[in-house]
């Protein structure tokens, strides 16, 4: 299916994981999804009233970790480089989400962000942008010692570092790598560097390191860091995720509260992925921490994020199955207003919710990695 924009055979709705040369256009996402209409302003926007301002910027499907909820030990086939987009490819999508989407957030995402040459020149000029968009990044910290400073005086705001034990022996049996070290080390750079909020996301899993959950919120509190349990998401390579083997966010809740006193914090959730609780010691507030149900207490109703992974495909959903093309239309001599056009179009046909209820839910054919968390 050729969409008449002005420009050569633009392809929609192509299936997630496919090439980016996959032979003639499929149909759009979510097929016979009525029309975006006119007025449905110029943002994000999608049939459920949701309005997309946070974006997830995939820059590389390459990770120097195999996580064994992620990866196989013998990796993936990653992308070539020409098939990525580049420096210039993504700081004008970023704009384009910033100046005419109504995006306000960015985050950079992998694979593993800092395996790009040109991250520090990527961050500074989406900084440069006006109107300028929260930039953070999320990182396995491997290498963010030595780039935290450039990275800070680049323009960045905030760090998500993925860190799931810190007791070595663990660490190594969960990421396949003996690196506990340099991630610690570059959690402490980014503080050494002004940015004081970092946020540490941390996957349980039964029988591996969910009996270390308190010591990594101890950690945690007493380095100033906010820590955040994900549960598992089916988005591993090897499809060996099961519901009833997951640790979900009543259990981690639980394990917490063999030690402290958890109550869910006031501030407003808006829009964010983390049900925020604060830590009590007693009386004493320690701090706080936060739980990402994204299996068992879905957030989809109040989603407001939009994806594009490193080939420059637009996703309206983690789990998506279908993807739409933004790169080779922009190659190919698009105008802003087609690619945002493009874009809302996407975002339009997002379902109202992820599925993972649904007996027919089928786990998309992408990795975590491939996708850009």
């Amino acid at each position: 299916m050729t969409v008449a924009l002005g420009i050569p055979a633009l392809r929609v709705g192509v299936p997630a994981g496919a090439s980016a040369d996959a032979g003639s256009a499929t149909e759009p996402p979510a097929g016979g999804v009525a029309a975006r209409p006119r007025d449905a302003g110029a943002g994000l926007s999608d049939r459920f009233g949701r309005v997309a301002t946070d974006l997830r910027v995939s820059l590389t499907d390459r990770c120097n970790l195999r996580c064994t909820y992620c990866m196989p030990a013998e990796g993936l086939p990653f992308l070539p480089r020409p098939a990525l987009m580049s420096r210039t490819e993504i700081v004008r999508l970023v704009r384009l989400a910033a100046e005419h989407l109504g995006v306000r957030q960015v985050r950079f995402t992998g694979g593993e962000p800092l395996l790009r040459a040109d991250l520090v020149d990527i961050v500074r000029e989406v900084a440069a942008l006006d109107p300028r968009p929260e930039i953070s990044l999320t990182t396995n910290a491997i290498g963010l010692a030595s780039r935290a400073a450039a990275l800070a005086e680049a323009g960045l705001d905030r760090v998500n570092v993925s860190l799931d034990s810190i007791e070595p022996a663990t660490f190594e049996a969960i990421t396949r790598r003996p690196f506990l070290d340099r991630v610690l080390a570059g959690i402490d750079a980014v503080r050494s560097a002004g940015l004081l909020s970092t946020k540490v996301n941390a996957v349980l899993m039964r029988g591996v390191n969910d009996h270390q959950a308190v010591d990594l919120l101890d950690w945690a509190l007493a380095g100033g860091h906010q820590l955040r349990f994900i549960e598992q998401m089916p988005l591993d390579a090897d499809h060996s995720w099961s519901r009833t083997d997951m640790i979900t966010a009543a259990e981690i809740r639980g394990l917490l509260e063999e030690r402290y006193r958890l109550a869910p914090d006031d501030a407003p959730r808006d829009g964010a992925p983390a049900e925020l609780y604060r830590v009590y010691d007693g009386e004493r507030m320690l701090g706080r921490v936060g739980v990402i149900a994204s299996v068992t207490e879905a957030f989809c109703s109040d989603c407001r994020r939009t994806r594009l992974t490193a080939e420059g495909r637009v996703r309206s959903c983690l789990f998506s199955h279908t993807e739409t093309d933004l790169l080779e239309p922009m190659r190919s001599g698009a105008s802003d207003d087609d690619l945002a056009d493009l874009w809302r179009a996407a975002m339009w046909a997002k379902p109202a919710g992820h599925g993972l209820d649904d007996p027919t839910f089928a786990q998309p054919a992408r990795t975590m990695s491939a996708i850009g968390g």
